[in-house]
């Protein structure tokens, strides 16, 4: 039996971005929930952690339109709707996967935790936000809400302008024991849902959640390292890691070692934002844990990459 943190795309869980309803999230869980019983059927022990950047930004959004309908609709401050967003999807998965496991006849408990990750205060991406949230604003609007709200605010791809957050690393996930200790209970266990709840420990010890977005892979690598999982999988759209990647001399990677992907990051060949965090998330991993394995694969492989059948696997 192996210990398998599984990190899930936000985007995954809303593939038609036409309906982003609720409902329409749930049936996309349960189409997706099959494949992941099957890594539980077959006898691992299994921490599902996801993204949340669409989730979080709907409900960043609903709370910003209700303010502009009353004033006394208060806008919901960041931090807040991301502990939304973990509920929430959080709540879905387990009843998509109870379900689906009992139909299986397998009795196991789930739950999801609620999950704060702490970050560093004078981590360098605080000194310049670069993830976008929320809704696009007109010029005047972003200015009005700089001034108001005291938001950092860019332009996004001339689409418009959109509040920024910084997007720092994670140092230490805040729920560690108590995500252990149901493991070690024999729970399914959903946490650190968009990489947990960004905070800062204070000089007296209390806690302090700040506006910010830790990168899902990176938070699935930490809890991966403090859970001593013997596999970190992050499930992705495309079946392989690949360097030339949409070129006509692309190839995909079986097999990557530490040397290897240092030297295809250094030379470009990830994309920020898509596969350089899962490979950087993934190298971090295996470095702290040589012994260990990290696999980046697409979603309906799972199981096989599991078995060394389909995906990436990075070693050291």
């Amino acid at each position: 039996m192996a210990r398998i943190v599984i990190a899930l795309g936000g985007n995954a869980l809303q593939s038609n971005p036409k309906d982003i309803s609720a409902a329409a999230q749930m049936k996309t869980v349960n189409e997706i929930v099959p494949l992941l019983a099957d890594l539980v059927a077959a006898g691992n022990e299994i921490l599902f952690t996801h993204g949340n950047g669409p989730q979080v930004g709907q409900i960043v959004n609903a709370y910003e339109l209700a303010a502009t309908v009353k004033s006394r609709n208060p806008v919901m401050p960041f931090p807040e709707c991301g502990a939304m967003s973990q509920g929430y999807i959080g709540f879905q998965l387990q009843q998509a996967m109870r379900n689906e496991l009992a139909r299986r006849g397998i009795d196991k408990p789930i739950a999801t935790v609620i999950t704060q990750t702490i970050v560093d205060r004078d981590d360098p991406a605080f000194r310049n936000p670069t993830k976008p949230v929320g809704s696009f604003y007109t010029l005047e609007q972003a200015k009005e809400l700089e001034r108001t709200m005291g938001y950092v605010i860019k332009q996004d791809s001339n689409r418009g302008y959109r509040r920024v957050v910084p997007s720092p690393k994670p140092k230490k996930i805040v729920e560690e024991p108590v995500i252990l200790g149901m493991l070690n209970a024999g729970f399914l266990v959903i946490a650190c849902g968009g990489g947990g709840i960004p905070v800062v420990k204070k000089e007296n010890g209390d806690l302090e959640s700040v506006p910010a977005v830790i990168d899902k892979d990176f938070g699935a690598s930490k809890l991966a390292e403090v859970l001593d999982a013997d596999v970190l999988m992050i499930l992705t759209a495309v079946d392989n890691v690949a360097v030339n990647f949409g070129k006509p001399d692309q190839k995909n990677l079986e097999k990557l070692t530490i040397r290897e992907a240092e030297e295809y990051i250094g030379q470009g060949q990830f994309a920020p934002g898509s596969m350089l965090p899962k490979v950087q998330a993934a190298v971090g991993f295996v470095s702290l844990k040589p012994e260990k394995k990290a696999i980046i694969a697409s979603l309906h492989n799972a199981l096989g990459a599991v078995k060394g059948t389909a995906g990436t696997v990075i070693t050291a």
